[in-house]
C-alpha cells in the first residue's frame, strides 16, 4: 500500500494531466449544450482502461523495486536481465551509467586485492627472512647461562612474538584459511607456551601457578597455541610481582589469570577492539592493541568464546570458552 501511494504520488502530474483533460472536455460539451453523456460515457471507459494499465505499471515496478531490493551487490548480468522487462531509452541511459560504475567498481575490487595479495606475499616472505637471524641468535645465546643471556633471550622471544603477530594480522585479512581442526591436548600445548616464556618467569621472579589440564578439545592447534601464548604474555607484562595462574572452569572454559596491574573498569568493553590500548596500553607505549583484538578474531572464527574480568591494582583474568560452537558466531 505504501508503494502504491508513493507510486502515485512520483506520478502526480500525469494524472492531474489525464483529469484536466477529461474536465476540459466536459466544460466544452456544457458550454455547446451537448449531451453530458457524450462525454461522461468514454471517459468513464477511458478510466476503466487507465485504471488497468496503471495497475500493471505499478504491479511491475513494485516487482522491479523488489528485485532491486534483494540485490545485495549489483552485476552486469542482474542489471540486464533487470532492464529486459523495460526497454524505455530512459532505463537504457540508467543501465549504461550503472553498468560502467559496475566495471570501475569491479577494477578498483581487483587492484585492491592484487594489492593485499602483494602486501601478503612480501610481509610472508620478510616474516620467513627474519626468522634465520632470530634462530641464529637464539641458538647462540642458548649456550650461554648468565643474566644478560637470560635478559636478550625474553627479548628475543618478544621480537618473534611480534613478527608472528605480524603475519597473522595479515592472515586475518586474507580471504584463505589454513585451519585445520582436530583434536588438541590442552596440557601439551599449554606446557610448550610456558617454556617459551620461562626466561620471563624467572627474570621478573613471578610464580606460576599451573594446574595440570588432562584435557583435548577440537580446534586448530596452531591458532589457539597463539591466542594462549598472547594472553600469557599480556599477563607477564602486566604483572610486575605475585604469579600467573593457568587453570581449567567446567566444563571446558581455559583461565588464565595474573595479579598484575588490572583494567579500568570503562576500557573494558572495549578491549578487544583493534587499535584500543587503553589506560595501561597508554603508559606502555609499545603497546598496539593489535593483540586482543587478534584474539578475539582467531576465537570467533575457531568457534570459541573469549572474556576478560578485571579489577584494578588486584588482576586480571581471560576466559577461554572452548566448548563446541559454530566457527565464526561462537561470541560473546
Amino acid at each position: 500500500m505504501q508503494f502504491t501511494a508513493q507510486y502515485l504520488w512520483d506520478h502526480k502530474y500525469i494524472i492531474l494531466l489525464k483529469i484536466l483533460s477529461a474536465g476540459i472536455f466536459a466544460g466544452v460539451f456544457y458550454l455547446y449544450h451537448l449531451p453530458l453523456m457524450a462525454v461522461l460515457y468514454p471517459a468513464a471507459l477511458s478510466a476503466l482502461l487507465w485504471l488497468l494499465f496503471a495497475g500493471a505499471a505499478v504491479w511491475k515496478a513494485y516487482r522491479q523495486h523488489r528485485r532491486l531490493e534483494e540485490m545485495q551487490y549489483v552485476s552486469e548480468e542482474s542489471l540486464r536481465e533487470l532492464c529486459e522487462e523495460n526497454r524505455g531509452l530512459k532505463d537504457k541511459d540508467y543501465q549504461r551509467i550503472i553498468v560502467n560504475l559496475c566495471r570501475e567498481r569491479q577494477r578498483m575490487q581487483d587492484e585492491a586485492a592484487q594489492a593485499r595479495d602483494d602486501a601478503f606475499q612480501y610481509y610472508t616472505l620478510w616474516v620467513h627472512q627474519i626468522k634465520t637471524p632470530i634462530a641464529s641468535m637464539g641458538l647462540q645465546l642458548g649456550t650461554e647461562d648468565s643474566a644478560l643471556a637470560r635478559r636478550l633471550r625474553s627479548e628475543l622471544l618478544h621480537i618473534e612474538q611480534y613478527v608472528e603477530m605480524v603475519l597473522t594480522y595479515l592472515k586475518m585479512g586474507s580471504e584463505s584459511t589454513d585451519y585445520v581442526f582436530r583434536e588438541v591436548s590442552l596440557d601439551k600445548m599449554i606446557r610448550e607456551a610456558i617454556r617459551k616464556f620461562r626466561g620471563d618467569f624467572i627474570i621478573k621472579k613471578l610464580r606460576l601457578v599451573y594446574e595440570p589440564v588432562e584435557k583435548t578439545v577440537v580446534s586448530d592447534e596452531k591458532w589457539l597455541s597463539f591466542v594462549v601464548e598472547q594472553i600469557l604474555s599480556n599477563a607477564l607484562k602486566y604483572t610486575k610481582e605475585g604469579s600467573v595462574r593457568i587453570y581449567m572452569e567446567s566444563p571446558e572454559t581455559l583461565c588464565i589469570a595474573d595479579t598484575g596491574i588490572g583494567i579500568a573498569p570503562e576500557d573494558i568493553p572495549r578491549i578487544f577492539e583493534k587499535g584500543f590500548t587503553g589506560g595501561n596500553g597508554r603508559g606502555d607505549k609499545r603497546a598496539s592493541g593489535i593483540g586482543l583484538y587478534l584474539c578475539r578474531e582467531i576465537c570467533r572464527r575457531l568457534g570459541h568464546r573469549i572474556a576478560i574480568s578485571s579489577v584494578v591494582d588486584e588482576g586480571t583474568t581471560v576466559r577461554i570458552d572452548l566448548a563446541p560452537q559454530s566457527p565464526v558466531d561462537g561470541q560473546f
